[in-house]
């Protein structure tokens, strides 16, 4: 009988993060679902997901104590095979309305986040030599979109993050995975954080029927799709053998993101080989 394997999810009190714990927990998967205020703000969600047999754990991606103290209880129990860094924020409003200590909490959280639950459970993966690491990025990843683009600047750090990761953990048996979601209806539009500087919204409002047009077609492109589909496409990465997953998956499958993400891969491969590094490119599957 084989080993049941271990899944770890950041931000899985809702959304997508939520729905991933579930249907790993579905396909037999161990599952900790990790989210602040496991005790307080969501102990209703906590509890729903631990009568699925998922184990809730408290981990606040922003703070070291609080990922270190996680990945301690989580490590303690056993090898962790996929870890999926799905916590995120959206700051959504024109940039210049935004303060610079509003953009840090932003980065804060969807790029320094994943970093420091990736040092947290990294060398014992390392160690082992195995595990996957996924990044739930987004379409505008690769896209730039006025209106949203705090936000957007950080899914492209997350973005270089991840791919930076992919080759730095090849040789150590370890696949990085980056999903990309489309417009889906999930709690992310009703928690976004709006521009902290009012004064400097308030000097756009000429601007307002475009950011208003973006958030109509973002709405029409979420309708009638199903927030499930990103959970099955993280699933189906995690159940693909090592080695064979490749690094970028858009869900659902986008033209214009996809044509990016296959002409950056060609350029990509050029400057690795210009760097020496062509070998590295041998231990991984394709990078588009």
């Amino acid at each position: 009988m084989s080993q049941q394997r271990t899944a770890v999810v950041t931000g899985a009190a809702t959304g997508f993060g939520r729905l991933t714990a579930q249907a790993f927990a579905a396909d037999g998967w161990r599952v900790y679902a990790t989210m602040r205020g496991v005790a307080t703000r969501n102990a209703e969600a906590a509890a729903d997901l631990e009568k699925s047999g998922i184990t809730a754990v408290e981990l606040d991606v922003t703070d070291d104590a609080s990922v270190d103290a996680a990945a301690k209880l989580i490590n303690a129990a056993g090898p962790v095979d996929a870890l999926i860094n799905n916590a995120g924020a959206a700051f959504f409003g024109v940039q210049e309305a935004f303060t610079p200590a509003a953009a840090e909490r932003q980065f804060a959280t969807n790029v320094i986040g994943p970093l420091r639950v990736n040092r947290a459970f990294l060398p014992a993966m390392r160690e082992r030599g195995s595990g996957l690491v996924v990044y739930v990025s987004s379409v505008v990843g690769r896209l730039a979109l006025p209106f949203a683009g705090i936000y957007i600047q950080s899914k492209w750090a997350l973005e270089a993050q991840a791919e930076v990761a992919s080759y730095e953990l090849a040789p150590f048996g370890i696949d990085v995975a980056i999903v990309q979601p489309g417009a889906y209806p999930t709690e992310i539009f009703g928690k976004g954080v709006a521009a902290d500087d009012s004064a400097r919204a308030t000097a756009y409002a000429a601007t307002a029927k475009y950011e208003n047009g973006i958030n109509a077609a973002l709405a029409a492109a979420a309708e009638g799709r199903d927030p499930r589909d990103v959970a099955v496409a993280i699933l189906k990465l995690a159940n693909a053998p090592a080695g064979t997953r490749p690094l970028r998956t858009t869900v659902p499958e986008d033209p214009a993101a996809g044509a990016i993400n296959a002409a950056t891969a060609a350029v990509q491969r050029q400057v690795m080989e210009a760097f020496g590094l062509g070998d590295l490119l041998q231990k991984l599957p394709s990078h588009a």
